[in-house]
């Protein structure tokens, strides 16, 4: 399989992970999961009770890129992999998704102030019968950040939609102490594991 000749399916509405991807020269199509009245293809993103955040992001992440190869095949489109990829963001051991408006993300902003957390970002490729795996796992150190400081980044609506309220792409870059890790995970495709990974398939190393 060559990747100048061949491609994957991103399994993904982000625009960060298409830069990613396009960064290493991977030629990809979008594929959206949609809910469809005579064949329900989604992912629930719900985590279980209790359940540890490593078990959450791999779970949810193969659970995507299996209902992507679904979705191909229900739309009977032409069969190349499917990737996709969930980032999480935790600290003390507790799963911190999305927030769900403004008052949630400061209330997120301020348990992040000041201390590190991890970032876990899976990726998982699906192919017929077959489906792999990779994890990353970053630890981020934030700067103490005041009530100003939140507030003023709340106004430029980068925390929505972003596990754990902030892009490290963004003006939240100047939050961030010291990263211990891979940029590219907390941005949301871990770019070494992802290259690694489609090698499996046959992709050749960028």
């Amino acid at each position: 399989m060559s990747i100048k000749k061949s491609r994957v399916y991103l399994c993904s509405q982000s625009p960060r992970r298409r830069e990613l991807l396009k960064q290493i020269g991977v030629n990809y199509e979008m594929l959206l999961l949609r809910n469809d009245l005579r064949r329900n293809i989604s992912v629930d993103e719900t985590p279980e009770e209790n359940e540890d955040p490593l078990v959450y992001v791999q779970r949810i992440c193969e659970a995507k890129a299996k209902a992507g190869w679904e979705a191909l095949l229900y739309r009977n489109l032409p069969p190349f992999p499917v990737i996709a990829a969930d980032t999480t963001v935790t600290i003390d051991g507790n799963i911190i998704g999305k927030p769900r408006d403004n008052a949630h993300a400061a209330e997120i902003l301020r348990t992040l102030s000041g201390r590190s957390h991890q970032v876990l970002t899976a990726v998982a490729v699906c192919y017929e019968e077959r489906t792999e795996m990779r994890l990353s796992s970053t630890t981020v150190t934030f700067a103490k950040l005041d009530e100003t400081r939140i507030h003023r980044y709340l106004l430029s609506n980068e925390a929505h939609d972003k596990a754990g309220a902030y892009g490290i792409q963004g003006f939240a870059g100047a939050f961030i102490e010291r990263i211990e890790g891979s940029y590219s995970g907390v941005m949301g495709l871990p770019l070494f594991e992802t290259a690694e990974l489609l090698k499996t398939f046959g992709f050749p190393s960028p």
